[in-house]
């Protein structure tokens, strides 16, 4: 028959007065302790560890590389972008809500089995003026009459209606006006930003949005920034110092992401940040460059970048390096826990610490589970009620680059950062969580684990920095048996599997 077992996670501060809990049982354990037999999990004492840590990239969820494009592979990216023209979810007012849908998992097929979501952005335009994609009945170009902001306001409530709950979306650019739907050539006018941004709030409660130029524009919104010339030598005074001081002065990053794409096709971008994709990962000058960038503007995606050549080992070390800094990256440092066959009770504490360069934006849930020693099959799983892991924030007030004149553009750069030394004036902080949770499960021995769920199927997705790992998505922290009480670290004996190397991952749609 089944036995009881509860697993108490407990934060560390939590620790004496979690003993007093237990102080019935001291002469229990006084006595246990005089006749020899000295288990921990009788006495109730904490068995900590610190998780072996692992020093690669992780392809995770919701950050990192992104591919220009649904159908591309890539070993880091779990995103990719996607234009949408309207004119193809759209062509006529009489066009329904479904035909939206149908273009969508069209273009979508598969990829919640290849564990990748979607930024899509809706454009009107690309760059010739023969590369136009508005609707038939509508007139090119004109973005002031009522009959235009009709539709727009029509098209935006659908929208909102076939992606705000569709886990293949991770987050949706504004698009729509200017060129590749960067919000220039032409911009948006002060009056079309406040319609179309609250149009976009109303219609996306639950995904996060974001904008060309979020420090000026559609300023009425909280929206997140997508810069499309990422860490370009000639964008980095207007552009990237003005995402940096909106971070300073609403921390925006917090509540919304910062991404977009770095561009090779205009300006000095062969000064920095490179040439090529290849260059800008390969190349230390441009690599540092990137990436301190990324960490000034508390970046979480960028693609173009993700086209370097896959079959060069420097730029594919070097990209590893990119990958580790972009969004955030969750290092567990310390867990502990504490079996007691007298009631059932195992107390855990596990503690987290962001060393990414932003936070995760969802409140994905956070699982404890039992697997079977020998063949690691899951026997029970629960989740913690209140552990929101957007605010496993990482460190603030990344060091400044230093500005100089343009003119001195022919003898060195005119935006650079110190060689070395750069780092966050405020440290990223310890995050702790803690929680009790009743089981049944049949006699034997168990690996305790902890994981992140993608609430689409709920399912093992977000992977932590440690080598603690088995395929699946899983972590194990250590090792109890039920029908003792007792409790002990993880051994050797353990084998464990490559974060990196699993391709298991999913999530239904």
């Amino acid at each position: 028959m089944p036995l009881p077992l509860t697993f108490a996670f407990a934060a560390r501060n939590q620790r004496d007065s979690g003993e007093t809990a237990f102080s019935l049982l001291g002469l229990c354990a006084f006595f246990s302790l005089l006749v020899g037999s000295a288990v921990a999990g009788e006495r109730n004492e904490w068995i900590e560890d610190v998780p072996r840590a692992y020093d690669g990239a992780l392809r995770n969820p919701l950050k990192g590389f992104t591919t220009r494009g649904v159908g591309s592979d890539h070993p880091w990216a779990t995103l990719a972008h996607d234009y949408l023209r309207w004119n193809e979810l759209e062509n006529v007012e009489s066009d329904s809500i479904q035909k939206i849908r149908d273009v969508c998992d069209r273009r979508w097929a598969g990829i919640a089995e290849r564990n990748v979501k979607v930024i899509p952005r809706v454009i009107l335009r690309w760059s010739g003026d023969d590369e136009v994609y508005w609707p038939a009945d509508l007139t090119t170009g004109d973005f002031s009459s009522k009959e235009f902001e009709r539709r727009l306001l029509r098209l935006i409530k659908r929208l909102g209606e076939v992606w705000d709950d569709d886990p293949r979306v991770a987050f949706v650019e504004l698009g729509i006006f200017g060129k590749w739907g960067e919000h220039h050539s032409p911009s948006p006018t002060k009056e079309m930003q406040r319609v179309a941004g609250e149009a976009f709030a109303r219609a996306f409660p639950n995904k996060k949005v974001s904008v060309r130029h979020a420090w000026d524009e559609f300023p009425s919104q909280p929206f997140g920034e997508y810069w499309d010339s990422f860490a370009h030598l000639d964008q980095m005074r207007e552009h990237g110092a003005n995402i940096a001081a909106l971070n300073r002065s609403d921390h925006r990053y917090l509540s919304n992401y910062i991404g977009g794409e770095v561009a090779y096709d205009w300006g000095n971008s062969m000064v920095q940040p490179g040439a090529d994709p290849t260059a800008s990962v390969s190349l230390k000058r441009h690599r540092d460059f990137v990436i301190n960038t990324i960490r000034w503007t508390h970046c979480t995606q960028l693609r173009w970048i993700s086209d370097y050549d896959s079959k060069d080992d420097t730029a594919t070390r070097g990209a590893e390096l990119i990958q580790q800094t972009l969004g955030y990256r969750f290092v567990p440092t310390r867990v502990a826990f504490r079996p007691s066959i007298t009631d059932g009770k195992l107390s855990v504490s596990v503690s987290i610490r962001n060393e990414g360069s932003a936070p995760f934006y969802y409140n994905w849930p956070v699982e404890v589970a039992l697997l079977t020693l020998a063949d690691r099959k899951l026997v029970w799983s629960d989740t913690f009620d209140d552990v929101d892991i957007r605010r496993w924030q990482p460190g603030e007030a990344w060091t400044e680059p230093t500005f100089r004149a343009k003119a001195s553009i022919a003898t060195s750069e005119w935006v650079t950062w110190p060689t070395d030394g750069n780092e966050w004036r405020i440290a990223p902080k310890q995050h702790e969580f803690s929680q009790s949770f009743q089981v049944d499960v049949p006699p034997g021995e168990y690996l305790v684990t902890i994981a992140i769920l993608d609430p689409a199927g709920k399912q093992p997705s977000l992977r932590l920095a440690t080598s603690q790992y088995i395929r699946g998505g899983r972590h194990p922290i250590g090792i109890v048996a039920n029908q003792s009480g007792q409790g002990r670290k993880l051994d050797r004996s353990i084998s464990f599997d490559d974060p990196s190397q699993d391709d298991t991952l999913h999530y239904d749609r």
